[in-house]
């Protein structure tokens, strides 16, 4: 039986600080399991965005005990409607429903501000004993059986495996040589906290307009989190604006159904764009989350490939130590690689099928889709199934996202 070395992920937000709790539980506490990043020393975190966490994710998190920390805060999404209209436009169509519950009693996606989840995250990682390490990973290099890690303070690890967690712009992809391929779309996205007067009762909207999807999502409170996007330049322009004209640009493309609005913070924007690592993996070296792809939010689905990555790269390597093979080992890499590529790629072309189908000002495209959305509509078996597909729950599911330990 092979003897295993430890594993350094490079990186601490979701992706990292899950990946470490799946394998600190699926490995047990005799092997070494550290995240770096700097981020750490920032605790508690002051991160003021919110995302949708998917059924599939959620039972991953429950399978960590993480989810009953955040339960009380998190907001689930029981209802999404869909309309496909102009700025200007006195009303707005529902052109689609869905019914939020995958299962009974089981709703489809859950919204859980990052600053809860990612404090729940810490403790839980800490309680369970990986080592928390606030500084960046400076450099690697493999040798005969493994890899050594260098650290940001000059100090250095000989690992088995070391898992690039670190974000779109990773340095860890880069320093591997690993290119990427995609686009930018010209687009940013607005993300915004509004308070409102009347409550939202659950209910996600996905308004469509010319510039992009106005996605509003629901919050604990009368409360909801925006996803705004407008072409970059744009996007720039109202994000400068004084309070009283941005709230004025806000109203236009929220409405009043929900009485008056307000922001809560101060409205960011991001720019967009699509791109996939042209390998997931290397020597001792795999890329999970943003580090390997990064995709449109127009389907809400960003964080939530990030998870499945974890969830299938923390099953091929308990499932190689149980057996003593090596973990970083090429065969127990490309088991990860060939379960996550295809499903990035599909939904990264599916993303981007969409959003050229939505962010347009044409008539013609706006009447087809229309009518197709309308016919969705009328299929509730079709509908189900688009829902289980957000949700995770299609295809080969790792264990932890179908709530099971590992």
């Amino acid at each position: 039986m092979t003897a295993q070395r430890g594993i350094v992920i490079g990186g601490g937000a979701f992706a990292g600080l899950a990946l470490a709790l799946a394998l600190r539980q699926g490995l047990g506490r005799d092997l070494p399991v550290i995240v770096a990043d700097p981020a750490l020393a920032m605790r508690p975190s002051r991160d003021p965005r919110a995302s949708a966490i998917v059924a599939a994710c959620r039972r991953l998190f429950e399978a960590l005990g993480v989810w009953d920390d955040v339960a009380e805060t998190a907001q689930p999404i029981l209802d999404m409607v869909i309309t496909d209209s102009q700025v200007e436009d006195a009303t707005r169509p529902v052109f689609l429903t869905f019914s939020g519950e995958v299962d009974p009693g089981e709703p489809f996606a859950h919204m859980v501000e990052n600053r809860h989840l990612i404090d729940a995250l810490v403790r839980r990682a800490d309680a369970e004993g990986v080592e928390l390490r606030p500084l960046g990973v400076s450099g690697f290099e493999t040798n005969e059986g493994g890899i050594r890690v260098a650290f940001s303070d000059g100090g250095h690890v000989d690992a088995a495996l070391l898992v690039a967690a670190d974000g779109a712009r990773s340095q860890l992809r880069q320093r591997a040589g690993i290119a990427t391929h995609g686009w930018d779309y010209d687009q940013s996205g607005i993300v915004v906290t509004v308070g409102h007067e009347r409550d939202h009762e659950g209910r996600a909207e996905e308004h469509f307009l010319p510039a992009g999807p106005f996605a509003i999502l629901p919050l604990r409170g009368r409360r909801s989190s925006l996803v705004w996007t407008e072409k970059r330049d744009e996007a720039a322009r109202i994000i400068a604006l004084p309070d009283e004209d941005f709230k004025a640009e806000l109203e236009k493309r929220f409405g009043l159904h929900l009485g008056e609005v307000k922001p809560l913070d101060q409205p960011r924007a991001f720019p967009l764009g699509y791109f996939v690592a042209r390998s997931f993996i290397a020597e001792r070296l795999a890329l999970v989350g943003d580090a390997a792809h990064v995709i449109h939010p127009i389907a809400g689905q960003g964080l939530n490939l990030g998870l499945k990555d974890i969830a299938a790269l923390a099953e091929a390597v308990v499932d190689a130590a149980r057996l003593g093979i090596d973990i970083g080992q090429a065969d127990v890499l490309e088991r990860y690689q060939r379960w996550r590529r295809f499903d990035t790629m599909a939904m990264g072309v599916a993303t981007n099928a969409l959003n050229g189908l939505f962010s347009n000002e044409s008539t013609l495209l706006r009447s087809a889709r229309d009518i197709g959305l309308g016919l969705v509509d009328r299929v509730p078996p079709l509908k189900k199934a688009f829902i289980r597909q957000a949700a995770g729950l299609t295809g080969e599911v790792p264990r932890l996202l179908r709530g099971e330990a590992l």
